[in-house]
């Protein structure tokens, strides 16, 4: 741990060969005590039920959740199975940007101006349970400010996926995201 302009910086690693799931814990923590707002950056969101529960939770209790993923996606099935999780998400409260220009590479999550997770681990359950990762937390850091404007500036080259934008996935794209959903946790 090293104390850095009055904050934290805590590197960590999670893996598969014991009990503990670090990275997911992490995450879940940092949604669960969100009072303002939590906003994520993912390229492949595949949410198990405690993840999707606490992203849904944050959302009703009035924090401002918002989830950036790609428009367009290295891997078309999963990209599929992502925008099949968005509709549940949306109904909840969460707000979910798809960025234009291209494929966002980014695992990054903040949250009320004083808390981000920066590392390599996606919203999905090969990098939560299966795959060896690594993160930081970073507690009232500089960092974090940088992190904010990132997020908006972002913002600015994304679409949110909205009611309507659901309506216009193909028929064939939200076949395979229901297929997909059982096949899930193998993904």
């Amino acid at each position: 741990m090293n104390l850095i302009e009055g904050g934290f910086v805590i590197p960590f690693g999670d893996n598969p060969m014991d009990e503990e799931k670090v990275a997911e814990n992490l995450y879940i923590d940092m949604i669960s005590r969100a009072d303002r707002y939590v906003w994520v950056m993912t390229p492949y969101l595949i949410l198990d039920g405690e993840l999707e529960a606490a992203l849904e939770f944050a959302a009703d209790r009035g924090v401002d959740v918002r989830i950036v993923c790609p428009s367009h996606s290295d891997k078309y099935l999963i990209h599929a199975l992502a925008r099949n999780t968005f509709r549940q998400l949306i109904h909840a409260g969460v707000r979910v940007f798809e960025w234009q220009p291209g494929f966002v590479h980014s695992k990054v999550m903040v949250s009320d101006s004083e808390k981000a997770i920066v590392g390599s681990i996606n919203f999905d359950y090969r990098s939560l349970y299966h795959h060896f990762e690594c993160g930081v937390y970073c507690y009232r850091t500089p960092c974090i400010e940088e992190i904010e404007r990132d997020f908006e500036a972002t913002f600015q080259d994304c679409v949110e996926f909205t009611e309507d934008r659901l309506h216009r996935v193909s028929l064939f794209e939200r076949g395979c995201g229901a297929v997909l959903k059982v096949l899930s946790p193998l993904l």
